[in-house]
């Protein structure tokens, strides 16, 4: 498997991303563009990356902070993240800019694309998704799901997996029935996994280092999550 570190930019932002390949592949396959949690191109992120590449993608895991900075609190990363939740265009712009430096790539299939994301990640696949972007599957693992902007309606054209936390006390069920009629009046092809026990940060093993309110790593339901993401790919990219 061969990886490495790629620049690019978003409007006027420098990004580092990171992309993984196996080079024993021939042929031009699907990219899916990896969104990271609001901490920042992580090991978490890569990790992902480069296990979506043992399976046979080209994967990027994205860069949405800029200068492949990764920040190591929440009272860093609240401000990062209002200020894009205050400016979705920019916010989109950043996700569209990761995901056109994967098409871009040689070994890509730009009519074969996906996007997962973790945590802030997850909801900025669906932000990519709402916006039009050309994407075949969307999967999100312990999503923000904020409310759609009025230009949205009818814009998602992906398969869409939700995998949530039943124990997720930062997600209310407000915003999942709201996303949920979303989902329904435009007819998306989407599933919706809650995995009993599991709280917020269910994939990430760090989470519990995080000492964070509502945060926990799940062993089955990062494992089960993963295995449904699989099974929508190969679907999806038979």
């Amino acid at each position: 498997m061969k990886t490495r570190t790629i620049e690019y930019t978003a409007g006027t932002m420098k990004c580092v991303g990171y992309l993984a390949l196996d080079e024993k592949v021939s042929g031009r396959r699907p990219g899916i563009v990896v969104f990271p949690e609001a901490f920042g191109l992580n090991d978490h992120a890569r990790q992902r990356a480069e296990r979506l590449a043992q399976l046979g993608y080209v994967a990027l895991a994205a860069d949405l902070n800029g200068g492949g900075a990764v920040y190591d609190d929440m009272a860093k990363v609240g401000p990062v993240i209002q200020g894009l939740y205050a400016n979705r265009a920019d916010w989109r712009a950043r996700a569209r800019a990761a995901l056109d430096t994967l098409v871009a790539q040689p070994q890509v299939d730009g009519q074969r694309l996906a996007a997962i994301g973790f945590c802030f990640g997850g909801t900025t696949a669906v932000e990519l998704m709402r916006s039009g972007a050309p994407l075949a599957v969307v999967a999100t693992f312990h999503a923000g799901l904020l409310p759609e902007t009025p230009e949205d309606a009818g814009r998602s054209r992906a398969r869409l997996l939700v995998c949530h936390g039943a124990e997720d006390p930062l997600v209310k069920k407000e915003a999942v029935d709201t996303f949920m009629a979303e989902l329904r009046r435009d007819r998306v092809d989407w599933q919706f996994i809650h995995y009993g026990n599991a709280a917020h940060s269910f994939t990430d093993p760090a989470a519990d280092q995080r000492k964070v309110p509502g945060l926990a790593y799940d062993r089955k339901a990062e494992s089960r999550s993963w295995a449904a993401m699989r099974h929508l790919f190969e679907e999806a990219f038979a």
